[in-house]
């Protein structure tokens, strides 16, 4: 089992930085893809960026590319999205999520209970 914990979320301007922290409980953390999911009031869930066990490969949506940057620290069982010049459409419920056989892009196996972000203009 893996409990995962988000936080770093609030109220930020249009323009503005948020850097989200996702801590994850249990031994085998350094072994699982990670992603950051997201889901907008009245939209479905969203993929917005991966992170291979060992931090060589990511993967961004095409929406945030450029703006966005995840990353991890195996040793601290931690992963990271550094969300720079953030936009209105930002707004929603960011999730960590593990994955125990893949990218980390679906098909999650564990899931945080999502931080809100909210983005004024």
């Amino acid at each position: 089992q893996v409990q995962l914990v988000e936080s770093g979320g609030g109220l930020v301007q249009a323009g503005g930085s948020l850097r989200l922290s996702c801590a994850a409980s249990g031994r085998t953390f350094s072994s699982y893809a990670m992603g950051w999911f997201r889901q907008a009031p009245g939209k479905e869930r969203e993929f917005v960026a991966a992170i291979s066990w060992s931090g060589g490969s990511t993967y961004y949506a095409d929406s945030v590319k450029g703006r966005f940057t995840i990353s991890r620290d195996n040793a601290k069982n931690t992963v990271y999205l550094q969300m720079n010049s953030l936009k209105p459409e930002d707004t929603a419920v960011y999730y960590c999520a593990a994955d125990t056989d893949g990218l980390g892009r679906e098909g999650m196996d564990y899931w945080g209970k999502g931080t809100l972000v909210t983005v004024s203009s």
